[in-house]
């Protein structure tokens, strides 16, 4: 059995680490982190492993930098003065595996592996990981071992080419991160329309789950509704009225609106595409 060393006890590597050792694929090794009691308690989650240095981490057949993307490159650079074989990998979305050139320089197979699942939570991402799509690049061989690994524990690896790792990783940030951020609007403007917080998510799940549900099964177009979709612009500026008292939400709510207004373009009359338009515009 492989020794599989971590370095960066953070949610994503304490994850991986736990899920891997719970299927038995991987024997831990040392896991380091920049403060010896975040790794104990990496450990301690992961139910394996030792609390180590950098310096004093064992020999390992897999390397996991589970670090900050402004870190990768100072990690392998230390590392490479210490190791020369075995697979390196990071987490990055948006990062290659050639910010561990120092590590393929001396000999070393690199790849990134980028699991498309929030790990906001540590023990429910584990439990929610199985049928995670995981994006690989890099080295074959590199890519070849991490897609049995992750096959090993329910992942569902697919090839990504190193030109597209930028536009993959803003779109998972717009479908994650700022799903969130749409979230957070959705329920600040209900509540500044009267709803108490708990009523605010009560209504506002749902419809949110519901629709992008519908997106990914129907596609954008088919599943938009609303003003904006019927070409209602006296709603919209009704809407906009509400929300200018808060100017950057009104900002946010006038983007979006252009952007589903070229979504229903095609299904729309040419007044009623200049009438919201004009209403965006105020």
């Amino acid at each position: 059995m492989q020794v599989l060393n971590v370095v960066g006890a953070g949610r994503v590597g304490r994850s991986l680490a736990r899920l891997w050792h719970q299927a038995g694929v991987v024997r831990l090794g040392g896991v380091c982190a920049r403060r010896a009691d975040s790794a104990a308690d990496a450990v301690a989650f992961i139910g394996a492993g030792q609390a180590l240095a950098l310096d004093a981490m064992p020999p390992a057949a897999l390397w996991l930098l589970a670090v900050p993307d402004s870190e990768l490159a100072a990690v392998a650079g230390a590392l490479a003065d210490r190791i020369d074989s075995g697979t390196a990998f990071h987490a990055s979305g948006a990062l290659t595996a050639s910010v561990l050139a120092p590590l393929a320089a001396r000999g070393l197979a690199t790849a990134s592996a980028h699991p498309a699942l929030s790990f906001a939570e540590p023990a429910r991402a584990v439990r929610e990981f199985a049928g995670t799509p995981v994006a690989l690049e890099g080295d074959a061989a590199a890519c070849q071992t991490l897609s049995a690994l992750f096959a090993a524990i329910g992942g569902a690896p697919f090839p990504l080419a190193a030109a597209a790792k930028p536009g993959y990783h803003a779109a998972c940030a717009i479908a994650s991160n700022y799903a969130v951020v749409l979230a957070d609007l959705a329920l600040r403007t209900a509540q500044r329309a009267g709803l108490d917080a708990a009523t605010a998510r009560a209504v506002l799940a749902p419809l949110a789950g519901q629709s992008l549900a519908n997106a990914f099964t129907l596609g954008p177009a088919a599943a938009l509704t609303g003003p904006v979709a019927r070409g209602d612009a006296a709603t919209v500026a009704l809407h906009l009225a509400g929300l200018d008292q808060v100017p950057a939400d009104a900002d946010a709510y006038r983007a979006l609106g252009r952007l589903a207004l070229q979504l229903a373009a095609p299904g729309l009359e040419p007044a009623r595409i200049a009438a919201v338009h004009e209403a965006l515009a105020r």
